[in-house]
C-alpha cells in the first residue's frame, strides 16, 4: 500500500520551497525516519523523513522544481 508524503510545514512565513536533493530512488529501500529528500528556502534547508518503512515510489518533482507546502512528493 502506497503512502503519500508531503512536504512539511517550514516555518510561519514560508510557503514554498525547492527541491534540492533526492536521496532515495525510485525502486530504493526506505526505513522508517530515512531522509528521502532535501529541500531548501532561503531561510532554512531540511531533510524530509519517510513516515513508514517500504519502497520509494514514482518522485513528482525534478531537482531545481519549486513545490508548496503541503504538496505530495
Amino acid at each position: 500500500m502506497a503512502t503519500d508524503v508531503t512536504i512539511p510545514a517550514l516555518g510561519e512565513s514560508i510557503t514554498e520551497a525547492t527541491v534540492g536533493e533526492w536521496l532515495k530512488k525510485p525502486g530504493d529501500a526506505v526505513a522508517v525516519d530515512e531522509p528521502i529528500v532535501s529541500l531548501e528556502t532561503d531561510k532554512v534547508a531540511i531533510e524530509v523523513p519517510s513516515p513508514v518503512a517500504g519502497v520509494m515510489g514514482e518522485q513528482l518533482f525534478k531537482v531545481g522544481e519549486t513545490v508548496n507546502v503541503g504538496a505530495l512528493l
